[in-house]
């Protein structure tokens, strides 16, 4: 991302096999017990100020019913980050810094979000990804690979319905075992 520019990146954390959620919706998997020994480590601070350069989520229903349930035993992940779910079903909004948006995609990233945002995170779920891609919104991908495969859940790209040609900004793998590939989506 350059400075004073506009980008939306989708983030999504995969099994190598490219499922996002198993079927239960447990995140056990997340936790790994790997060690990549020239990995790259990364402090809570380093995690910390990243996440400082993030100033909106974007997600869908299930991800957010699904962060609300988790937030009950690890806290909300977001923080007082702007999050925006976009839904058409009624849902409990729980924080101040929720918003709850139906309706037209470029709509809300043309009319809402640029205007406001420099660095908008569409954080789950596939279907919501899938269509930020198709509708040519998105300008990155960040998928972090886990070193666990699932066999079975929620794959991240089924069925996208068109060729999307990418362009690798960095790879970067981490000591445990994680790899993050980072796409700039060509329009």
């Amino acid at each position: 991302m350059t400075p004073n520019t506009f980008t939306v990146t989708i983030h999504m954390v995969s099994s190598l096999d490219g499922i996002i959620a198993k079927k239960d919706n447990s995140v056990s998997w997340f936790e790994t017990a790997d060690n990549y020994e020239k990995g790259v480590g990364i402090t809570e601070q380093e995690t910390e100020e990243f996440l400082k350069t993030i100033d909106c989520y974007i997600m869908g229903s299930r991800t957010y019913e699904h962060a609300l349930e988790l937030s009950r035993s690890y806290g909300w992940a977001y923080g007082d980050v702007p999050t925006i779910v976009v839904t058409h079903r009624n849902l409990p909004i729980e924080r101040q810094n929720i918003e709850m948006y139906s309706g037209d995609l470029e709509k809300l990233v043309n009319e809402r979000l640029k205007p406001n945002y420099k660095n908008v995170w569409v954080v789950g779920g596939a279907v919501l990804a899938k269509n930020f891609i198709r509708e040519k919104l998105a300008d990155e991908i960040r998928m972090s690979v886990l070193p666990i495969i699932l066999g079975d859940g929620t794959p991240f790209f089924d069925h996208v319905g068109q060729e999307q040609t990418l362009h690798l900004k960095d790879v970067t793998a981490y000591k445990n075992g994680m790899v993050e590939l980072w796409y700039e989506i060509r329009k």
